[in-house]
């Protein structure tokens, strides 16, 4: 709040005043209040009485009214809205977290365990390294390229613990822009609602790819192909690793090869975003082999990773970047540049989802029980899957081809909806989701694909 202050002085108080003004020690002034100390004097000396008047008026207008209201996260929006909603019926297929059965979230065994472990060792809240955690920084890189990789041995992986996927993104982010300038970042069309601002932040243009085909809610592989292709020598070429966001399409092992093949003949950088290894197939291995064959052609990655989703740590903001370099000098000097830049932006990462992760892969008995409950939760969305698929088959009789449901891999569903088909989803049938046609599967239970089922049908048949 804005306030002005204005002082006034005079001879005598008569002058501007009243002695019954003076008296009451306050004028009324509009709307504005003026005070004043008035010195006490003694009656039998002659002296000048000064009277200083001190007038605070203020206002309502702010420093920051320049500042528009920021439109709704329309991801998180999504669960602000179905909060709000009372319906007995209705479902949040907008946020991508895993749910049990009767939809509720799900802490991991070994992360229970990891917990009472490391609340046993009794180990410090001490600062971490710039980089983070030593322990999590090795075992992160050997889970995606293979504790064998030769880029492992030869100490070619520069590795940084970051916030989360986000947080490893915009590293990758900045580094770019510092050391890469002009170069572009290619996205699919359409990618990870936050990957845009991501790069919009770190003042990194970019562009986009094609990738999914309306027609066939599928794979746009020739057209992703040729934009490749086009862009600028030199590009960054993000890549969803597995279990593409939002469309669960994924190239086959034949066309990454391809795709392997055109990024090494224009010379672009491949730039791997890594969120559900593990959890896509319910292999680690399977979910990295798209990383791993283009480290083993010899190429220069970037891949960020993220254990908000194969381990549930959502809330820990637990991730790394690796910049896997032609040379361990460079991979140093790569190092060095990522904790330059992390350390004005947030010093240092959190310690406690570093430790859960680090004790979780590093615990023969324990990374065996993570793998198991891997694939439960990997077979539990498999399941869901086919489920709605078998509903909209049968109960849809206009015979339109369903198995793009089933040809997706991972937590998420590309139904095709547009906008004005999602919106009847939610206000007819409070199903709350994305209004790109995005769904969860993993916030979905058995019980739930009928219904699931006769609002997709409704939407899709009968609005246009």
């Amino acid at each position: 709040m804005a306030s002005s202050v204005l002082s006034l002085a005079s001879a005598t108080p008569s002058a501007s005043l009243s002695s019954h003004e003076i008296n009451k020690g306050k004028l009324n002034l509009g709307n504005a209040g003026l005070l004043f100390n008035k010195e006490k004097t003694n009656p039998f000396i002659k002296t000048k009485s000064c009277v200083r008047i001190s007038m605070v008026v203020a206002s309502n207008v702010s420093r920051f009214e320049g500042i528009t209201m920021a439109p709704p996260d329309p991801i998180l929006g999504v669960s602000e809205a179905f909060k709000a909603d009372n319906h007995e019926l209705k479902l949040n297929l907008g946020v991508g977290a895993y749910r049990t059965e009767e939809l509720q979230p799900y802490v991991l065994n070994v992360v229970k365990k990891a917990d009472k472990l490391i609340l046993e060792r009794g180990e410090n809240r001490e600062y971490l390294p710039i980089e983070g955690l030593a322990a999590f920084n090795k075992v992160t890189a050997e889970l995606l390229f293979g504790a064998d990789n030769p880029v492992i041995k030869q100490q070619r992986v520069a590795t940084v613990q970051g916030l989360s996927g986000t947080g490893s993104l915009r590293l990758a982010a900045a580094l770019i822009e510092r050391y890469f300038s002009g170069a572009k970042v290619l996205i699919s069309s359409p990618t990870w609602g936050n990957h845009k601002n991501i790069f919009n932040d770190a003042r990194v243009p970019w562009s986009e790819y094609r990738y999914y085909d309306p027609k066939t809610v599928g794979l746009d592989f020739e057209g992703m192909i040729a934009d490749i292709k086009a862009a600028p020598e030199g590009s960054f070429i993000l890549l969803h690793g597995c279990a593409h966001n939002p469309t669960g399409i994924d190239p086959t092992s034949e066309q990454w090869g391809i795709i392997a093949d055109v990024i090494q003949e224009k010379n672009h950088i491949p730039f791997f975003d890594i969120a559900y290894q593990g959890f896509a197939s319910g292999s680690l291995d399977a979910d990295a082999a798209s990383v791993r064959m283009f480290v083993a052609r010899g190429m220069e990655v970037i891949a960020a990773q993220s254990y908000s989703k194969n381990l549930g740590l959502y809330a820990e903001r637990i991730g790394a970047i690796n910049v896997v370099c032609s040379s361990p000098d460079a991979a140093a000097r790569v190092k060095s540049q990522l904790k330059r830049i992390a350390r004005p932006m947030y010093s240092n990462p959190p310690v406690h989802g570093a430790r859960i992760v680090a004790s979780v892969v590093g615990d023969p008995a324990i990374f065996k029980e993570w793998n198991a409950e891997m694939e439960m939760m990997a077979g539990r969305i498999k399941n869901v899957r086919q489920k709605l698929f078998d509903s909209l088959s049968s109960k849809d009789k206009s015979g339109k081809d369903w198995s793009f449901v089933l040809k997706q891999i991972g937590m998420f569903s590309f139904t095709g909806l547009n906008k004005a088909q999602c919106d009847n989803m939610t206000n007819k049938w409070h199903v709350y989701m994305t209004k790109d046609g995005r769904i969860s599967l993993a916030g979905l239970s058995l019980a739930k694909c009928e219904y699931l089922a006769d609002a997709i049908i409704d939407s899709y048949h009968n609005v246009s």
